[in-house]
């Protein structure tokens, strides 16, 4: 079937806007008009459980994130997310732009790639590229989000014979690193075995040798969190080679690495607040990056924990 496109010219005190439509995917060049994350009013509200459009809206926003950061390649690579009990996971369409991803045009696909829910659109899952979180998600049920992710400083550091250095509290911070080689592209179902045994038990990131990295959370909000200290970490030591690796001071001993990572989510640096408020790994971070977008105009629909920061700092009355 043939998508339909519209394009409406406007003319406002001298702005010109450009509005297009596609099937599932609304854009606006209209500076300042994002399009909205939370568009879940364009289906039947009993479509989804509360838990899922709670779930459909983060993921959604992280897609977000990651455009905001200049991780993406144009249609390339996938963050998906597991809802409800039954090894279901949400990822992009194949064929959208992270910036065009919302809530209501997520896909719902089981561990196989066959799809449970086709979002609103007319796009479909890329197989090849699902393969990877698919063997991640089934052989770790810990893991509710992955993200996989190409950019220039994770893939650089992905060439490296050395891998990734302990050269920064940013990358101690990752705890221990697992490593897979490259063996292609990603379309032989026979690596989901490999891609388990060296992703491992307990590690929640992994450099993908001569391709990129994966980054992994019990909640969408740790993978973020897993995923920005991994790039960073990357960055830093990409920047740092330059200096030739004679003057590189490595962070030695592994007792160092684990200590490190242990105080990091320890009592030791608990979140101290008015509120007796528990906040899980990379919610506090998140938290604070929806209301970054939610200032920006793109509508989230995030539950905040604490809903009066976000009024405060973005000039609203508290309710």
């Amino acid at each position: 079937m043939l998508q339909v496109w519209t394009a409406m010219r406007h003319v406002y005190k001298g702005t010109l806007s450009l509005v297009s439509r596609t099937n599932g995917v609304h854009t606006s060049a209209v500076h300042g008009c994002p399009i909205p994350i939370n568009d879940l009013h364009r289906v039947s509200a009993d479509r989804y459980t509360d838990s899922e459009r709670d779930q459909r809206c983060k993921l959604a926003a992280l897609y977000r994130l990651v455009h905001q950061e200049g991780w993406t390649q144009y249609i390339y690579n996938h963050i998906t997310a597991q809802v409800g009990e039954n090894h279901h996971f949400l990822l992009n369409p194949f064929g959208l732009l992270y910036e065009e991803v919302t809530a209501s045009n997520l896909l719902k696909v089981n561990l196989g790639g066959e799809v449970i829910d086709p979002g609103t659109t007319l796009l479909g899952v890329n197989l090849a590229g699902y393969l990877l979180h698919s063997a991640i998600h089934a052989a770790r049920p810990d893991v509710k989000c992955v993200v996989h992710i190409h950019s220039p400083y994770a893939a650089a550091v992905s060439t490296m014979k050395c891998g990734l250095l302990p050269m920064s509290q940013e990358a101690l911070l990752l705890g221990e690193i697992s490593y897979h080689p490259y063996s292609g592209i990603l379309v032989d179902q026979t690596e989901r075995e490999a891609i388990a045994k060296n992703l491992g038990t307990k590690n929640k990131v992994m450099m993908l040798q001569n391709h990129g990295m994966v980054a992994c959370g019990e909640t969408i909000e740790e993978a973020w969190l897993y995923a920005y200290g991994t790039i960073h970490a990357c960055e830093i030591q990409v920047q740092a080679m330059g200096a030739g690796m004679d003057n590189l001071l490595l962070l030695e001993g592994k007792d160092l690495w684990e200590r490190t990572a242990a105080v990091a989510g320890s009592e030791a640096v608990a979140h101290q607040t008015r509120t007796q408020l528990k906040w899980a790994p990379g919610q506090l971070e998140f938290e604070a990056m929806m209301r970054k977008l939610d200032r920006q105009g793109h509508q989230t629909g995030y539950p905040y924990q604490l809903p009066d920061v976000y009024a405060t700092t973005s000039g609203q009355e508290s309710k």
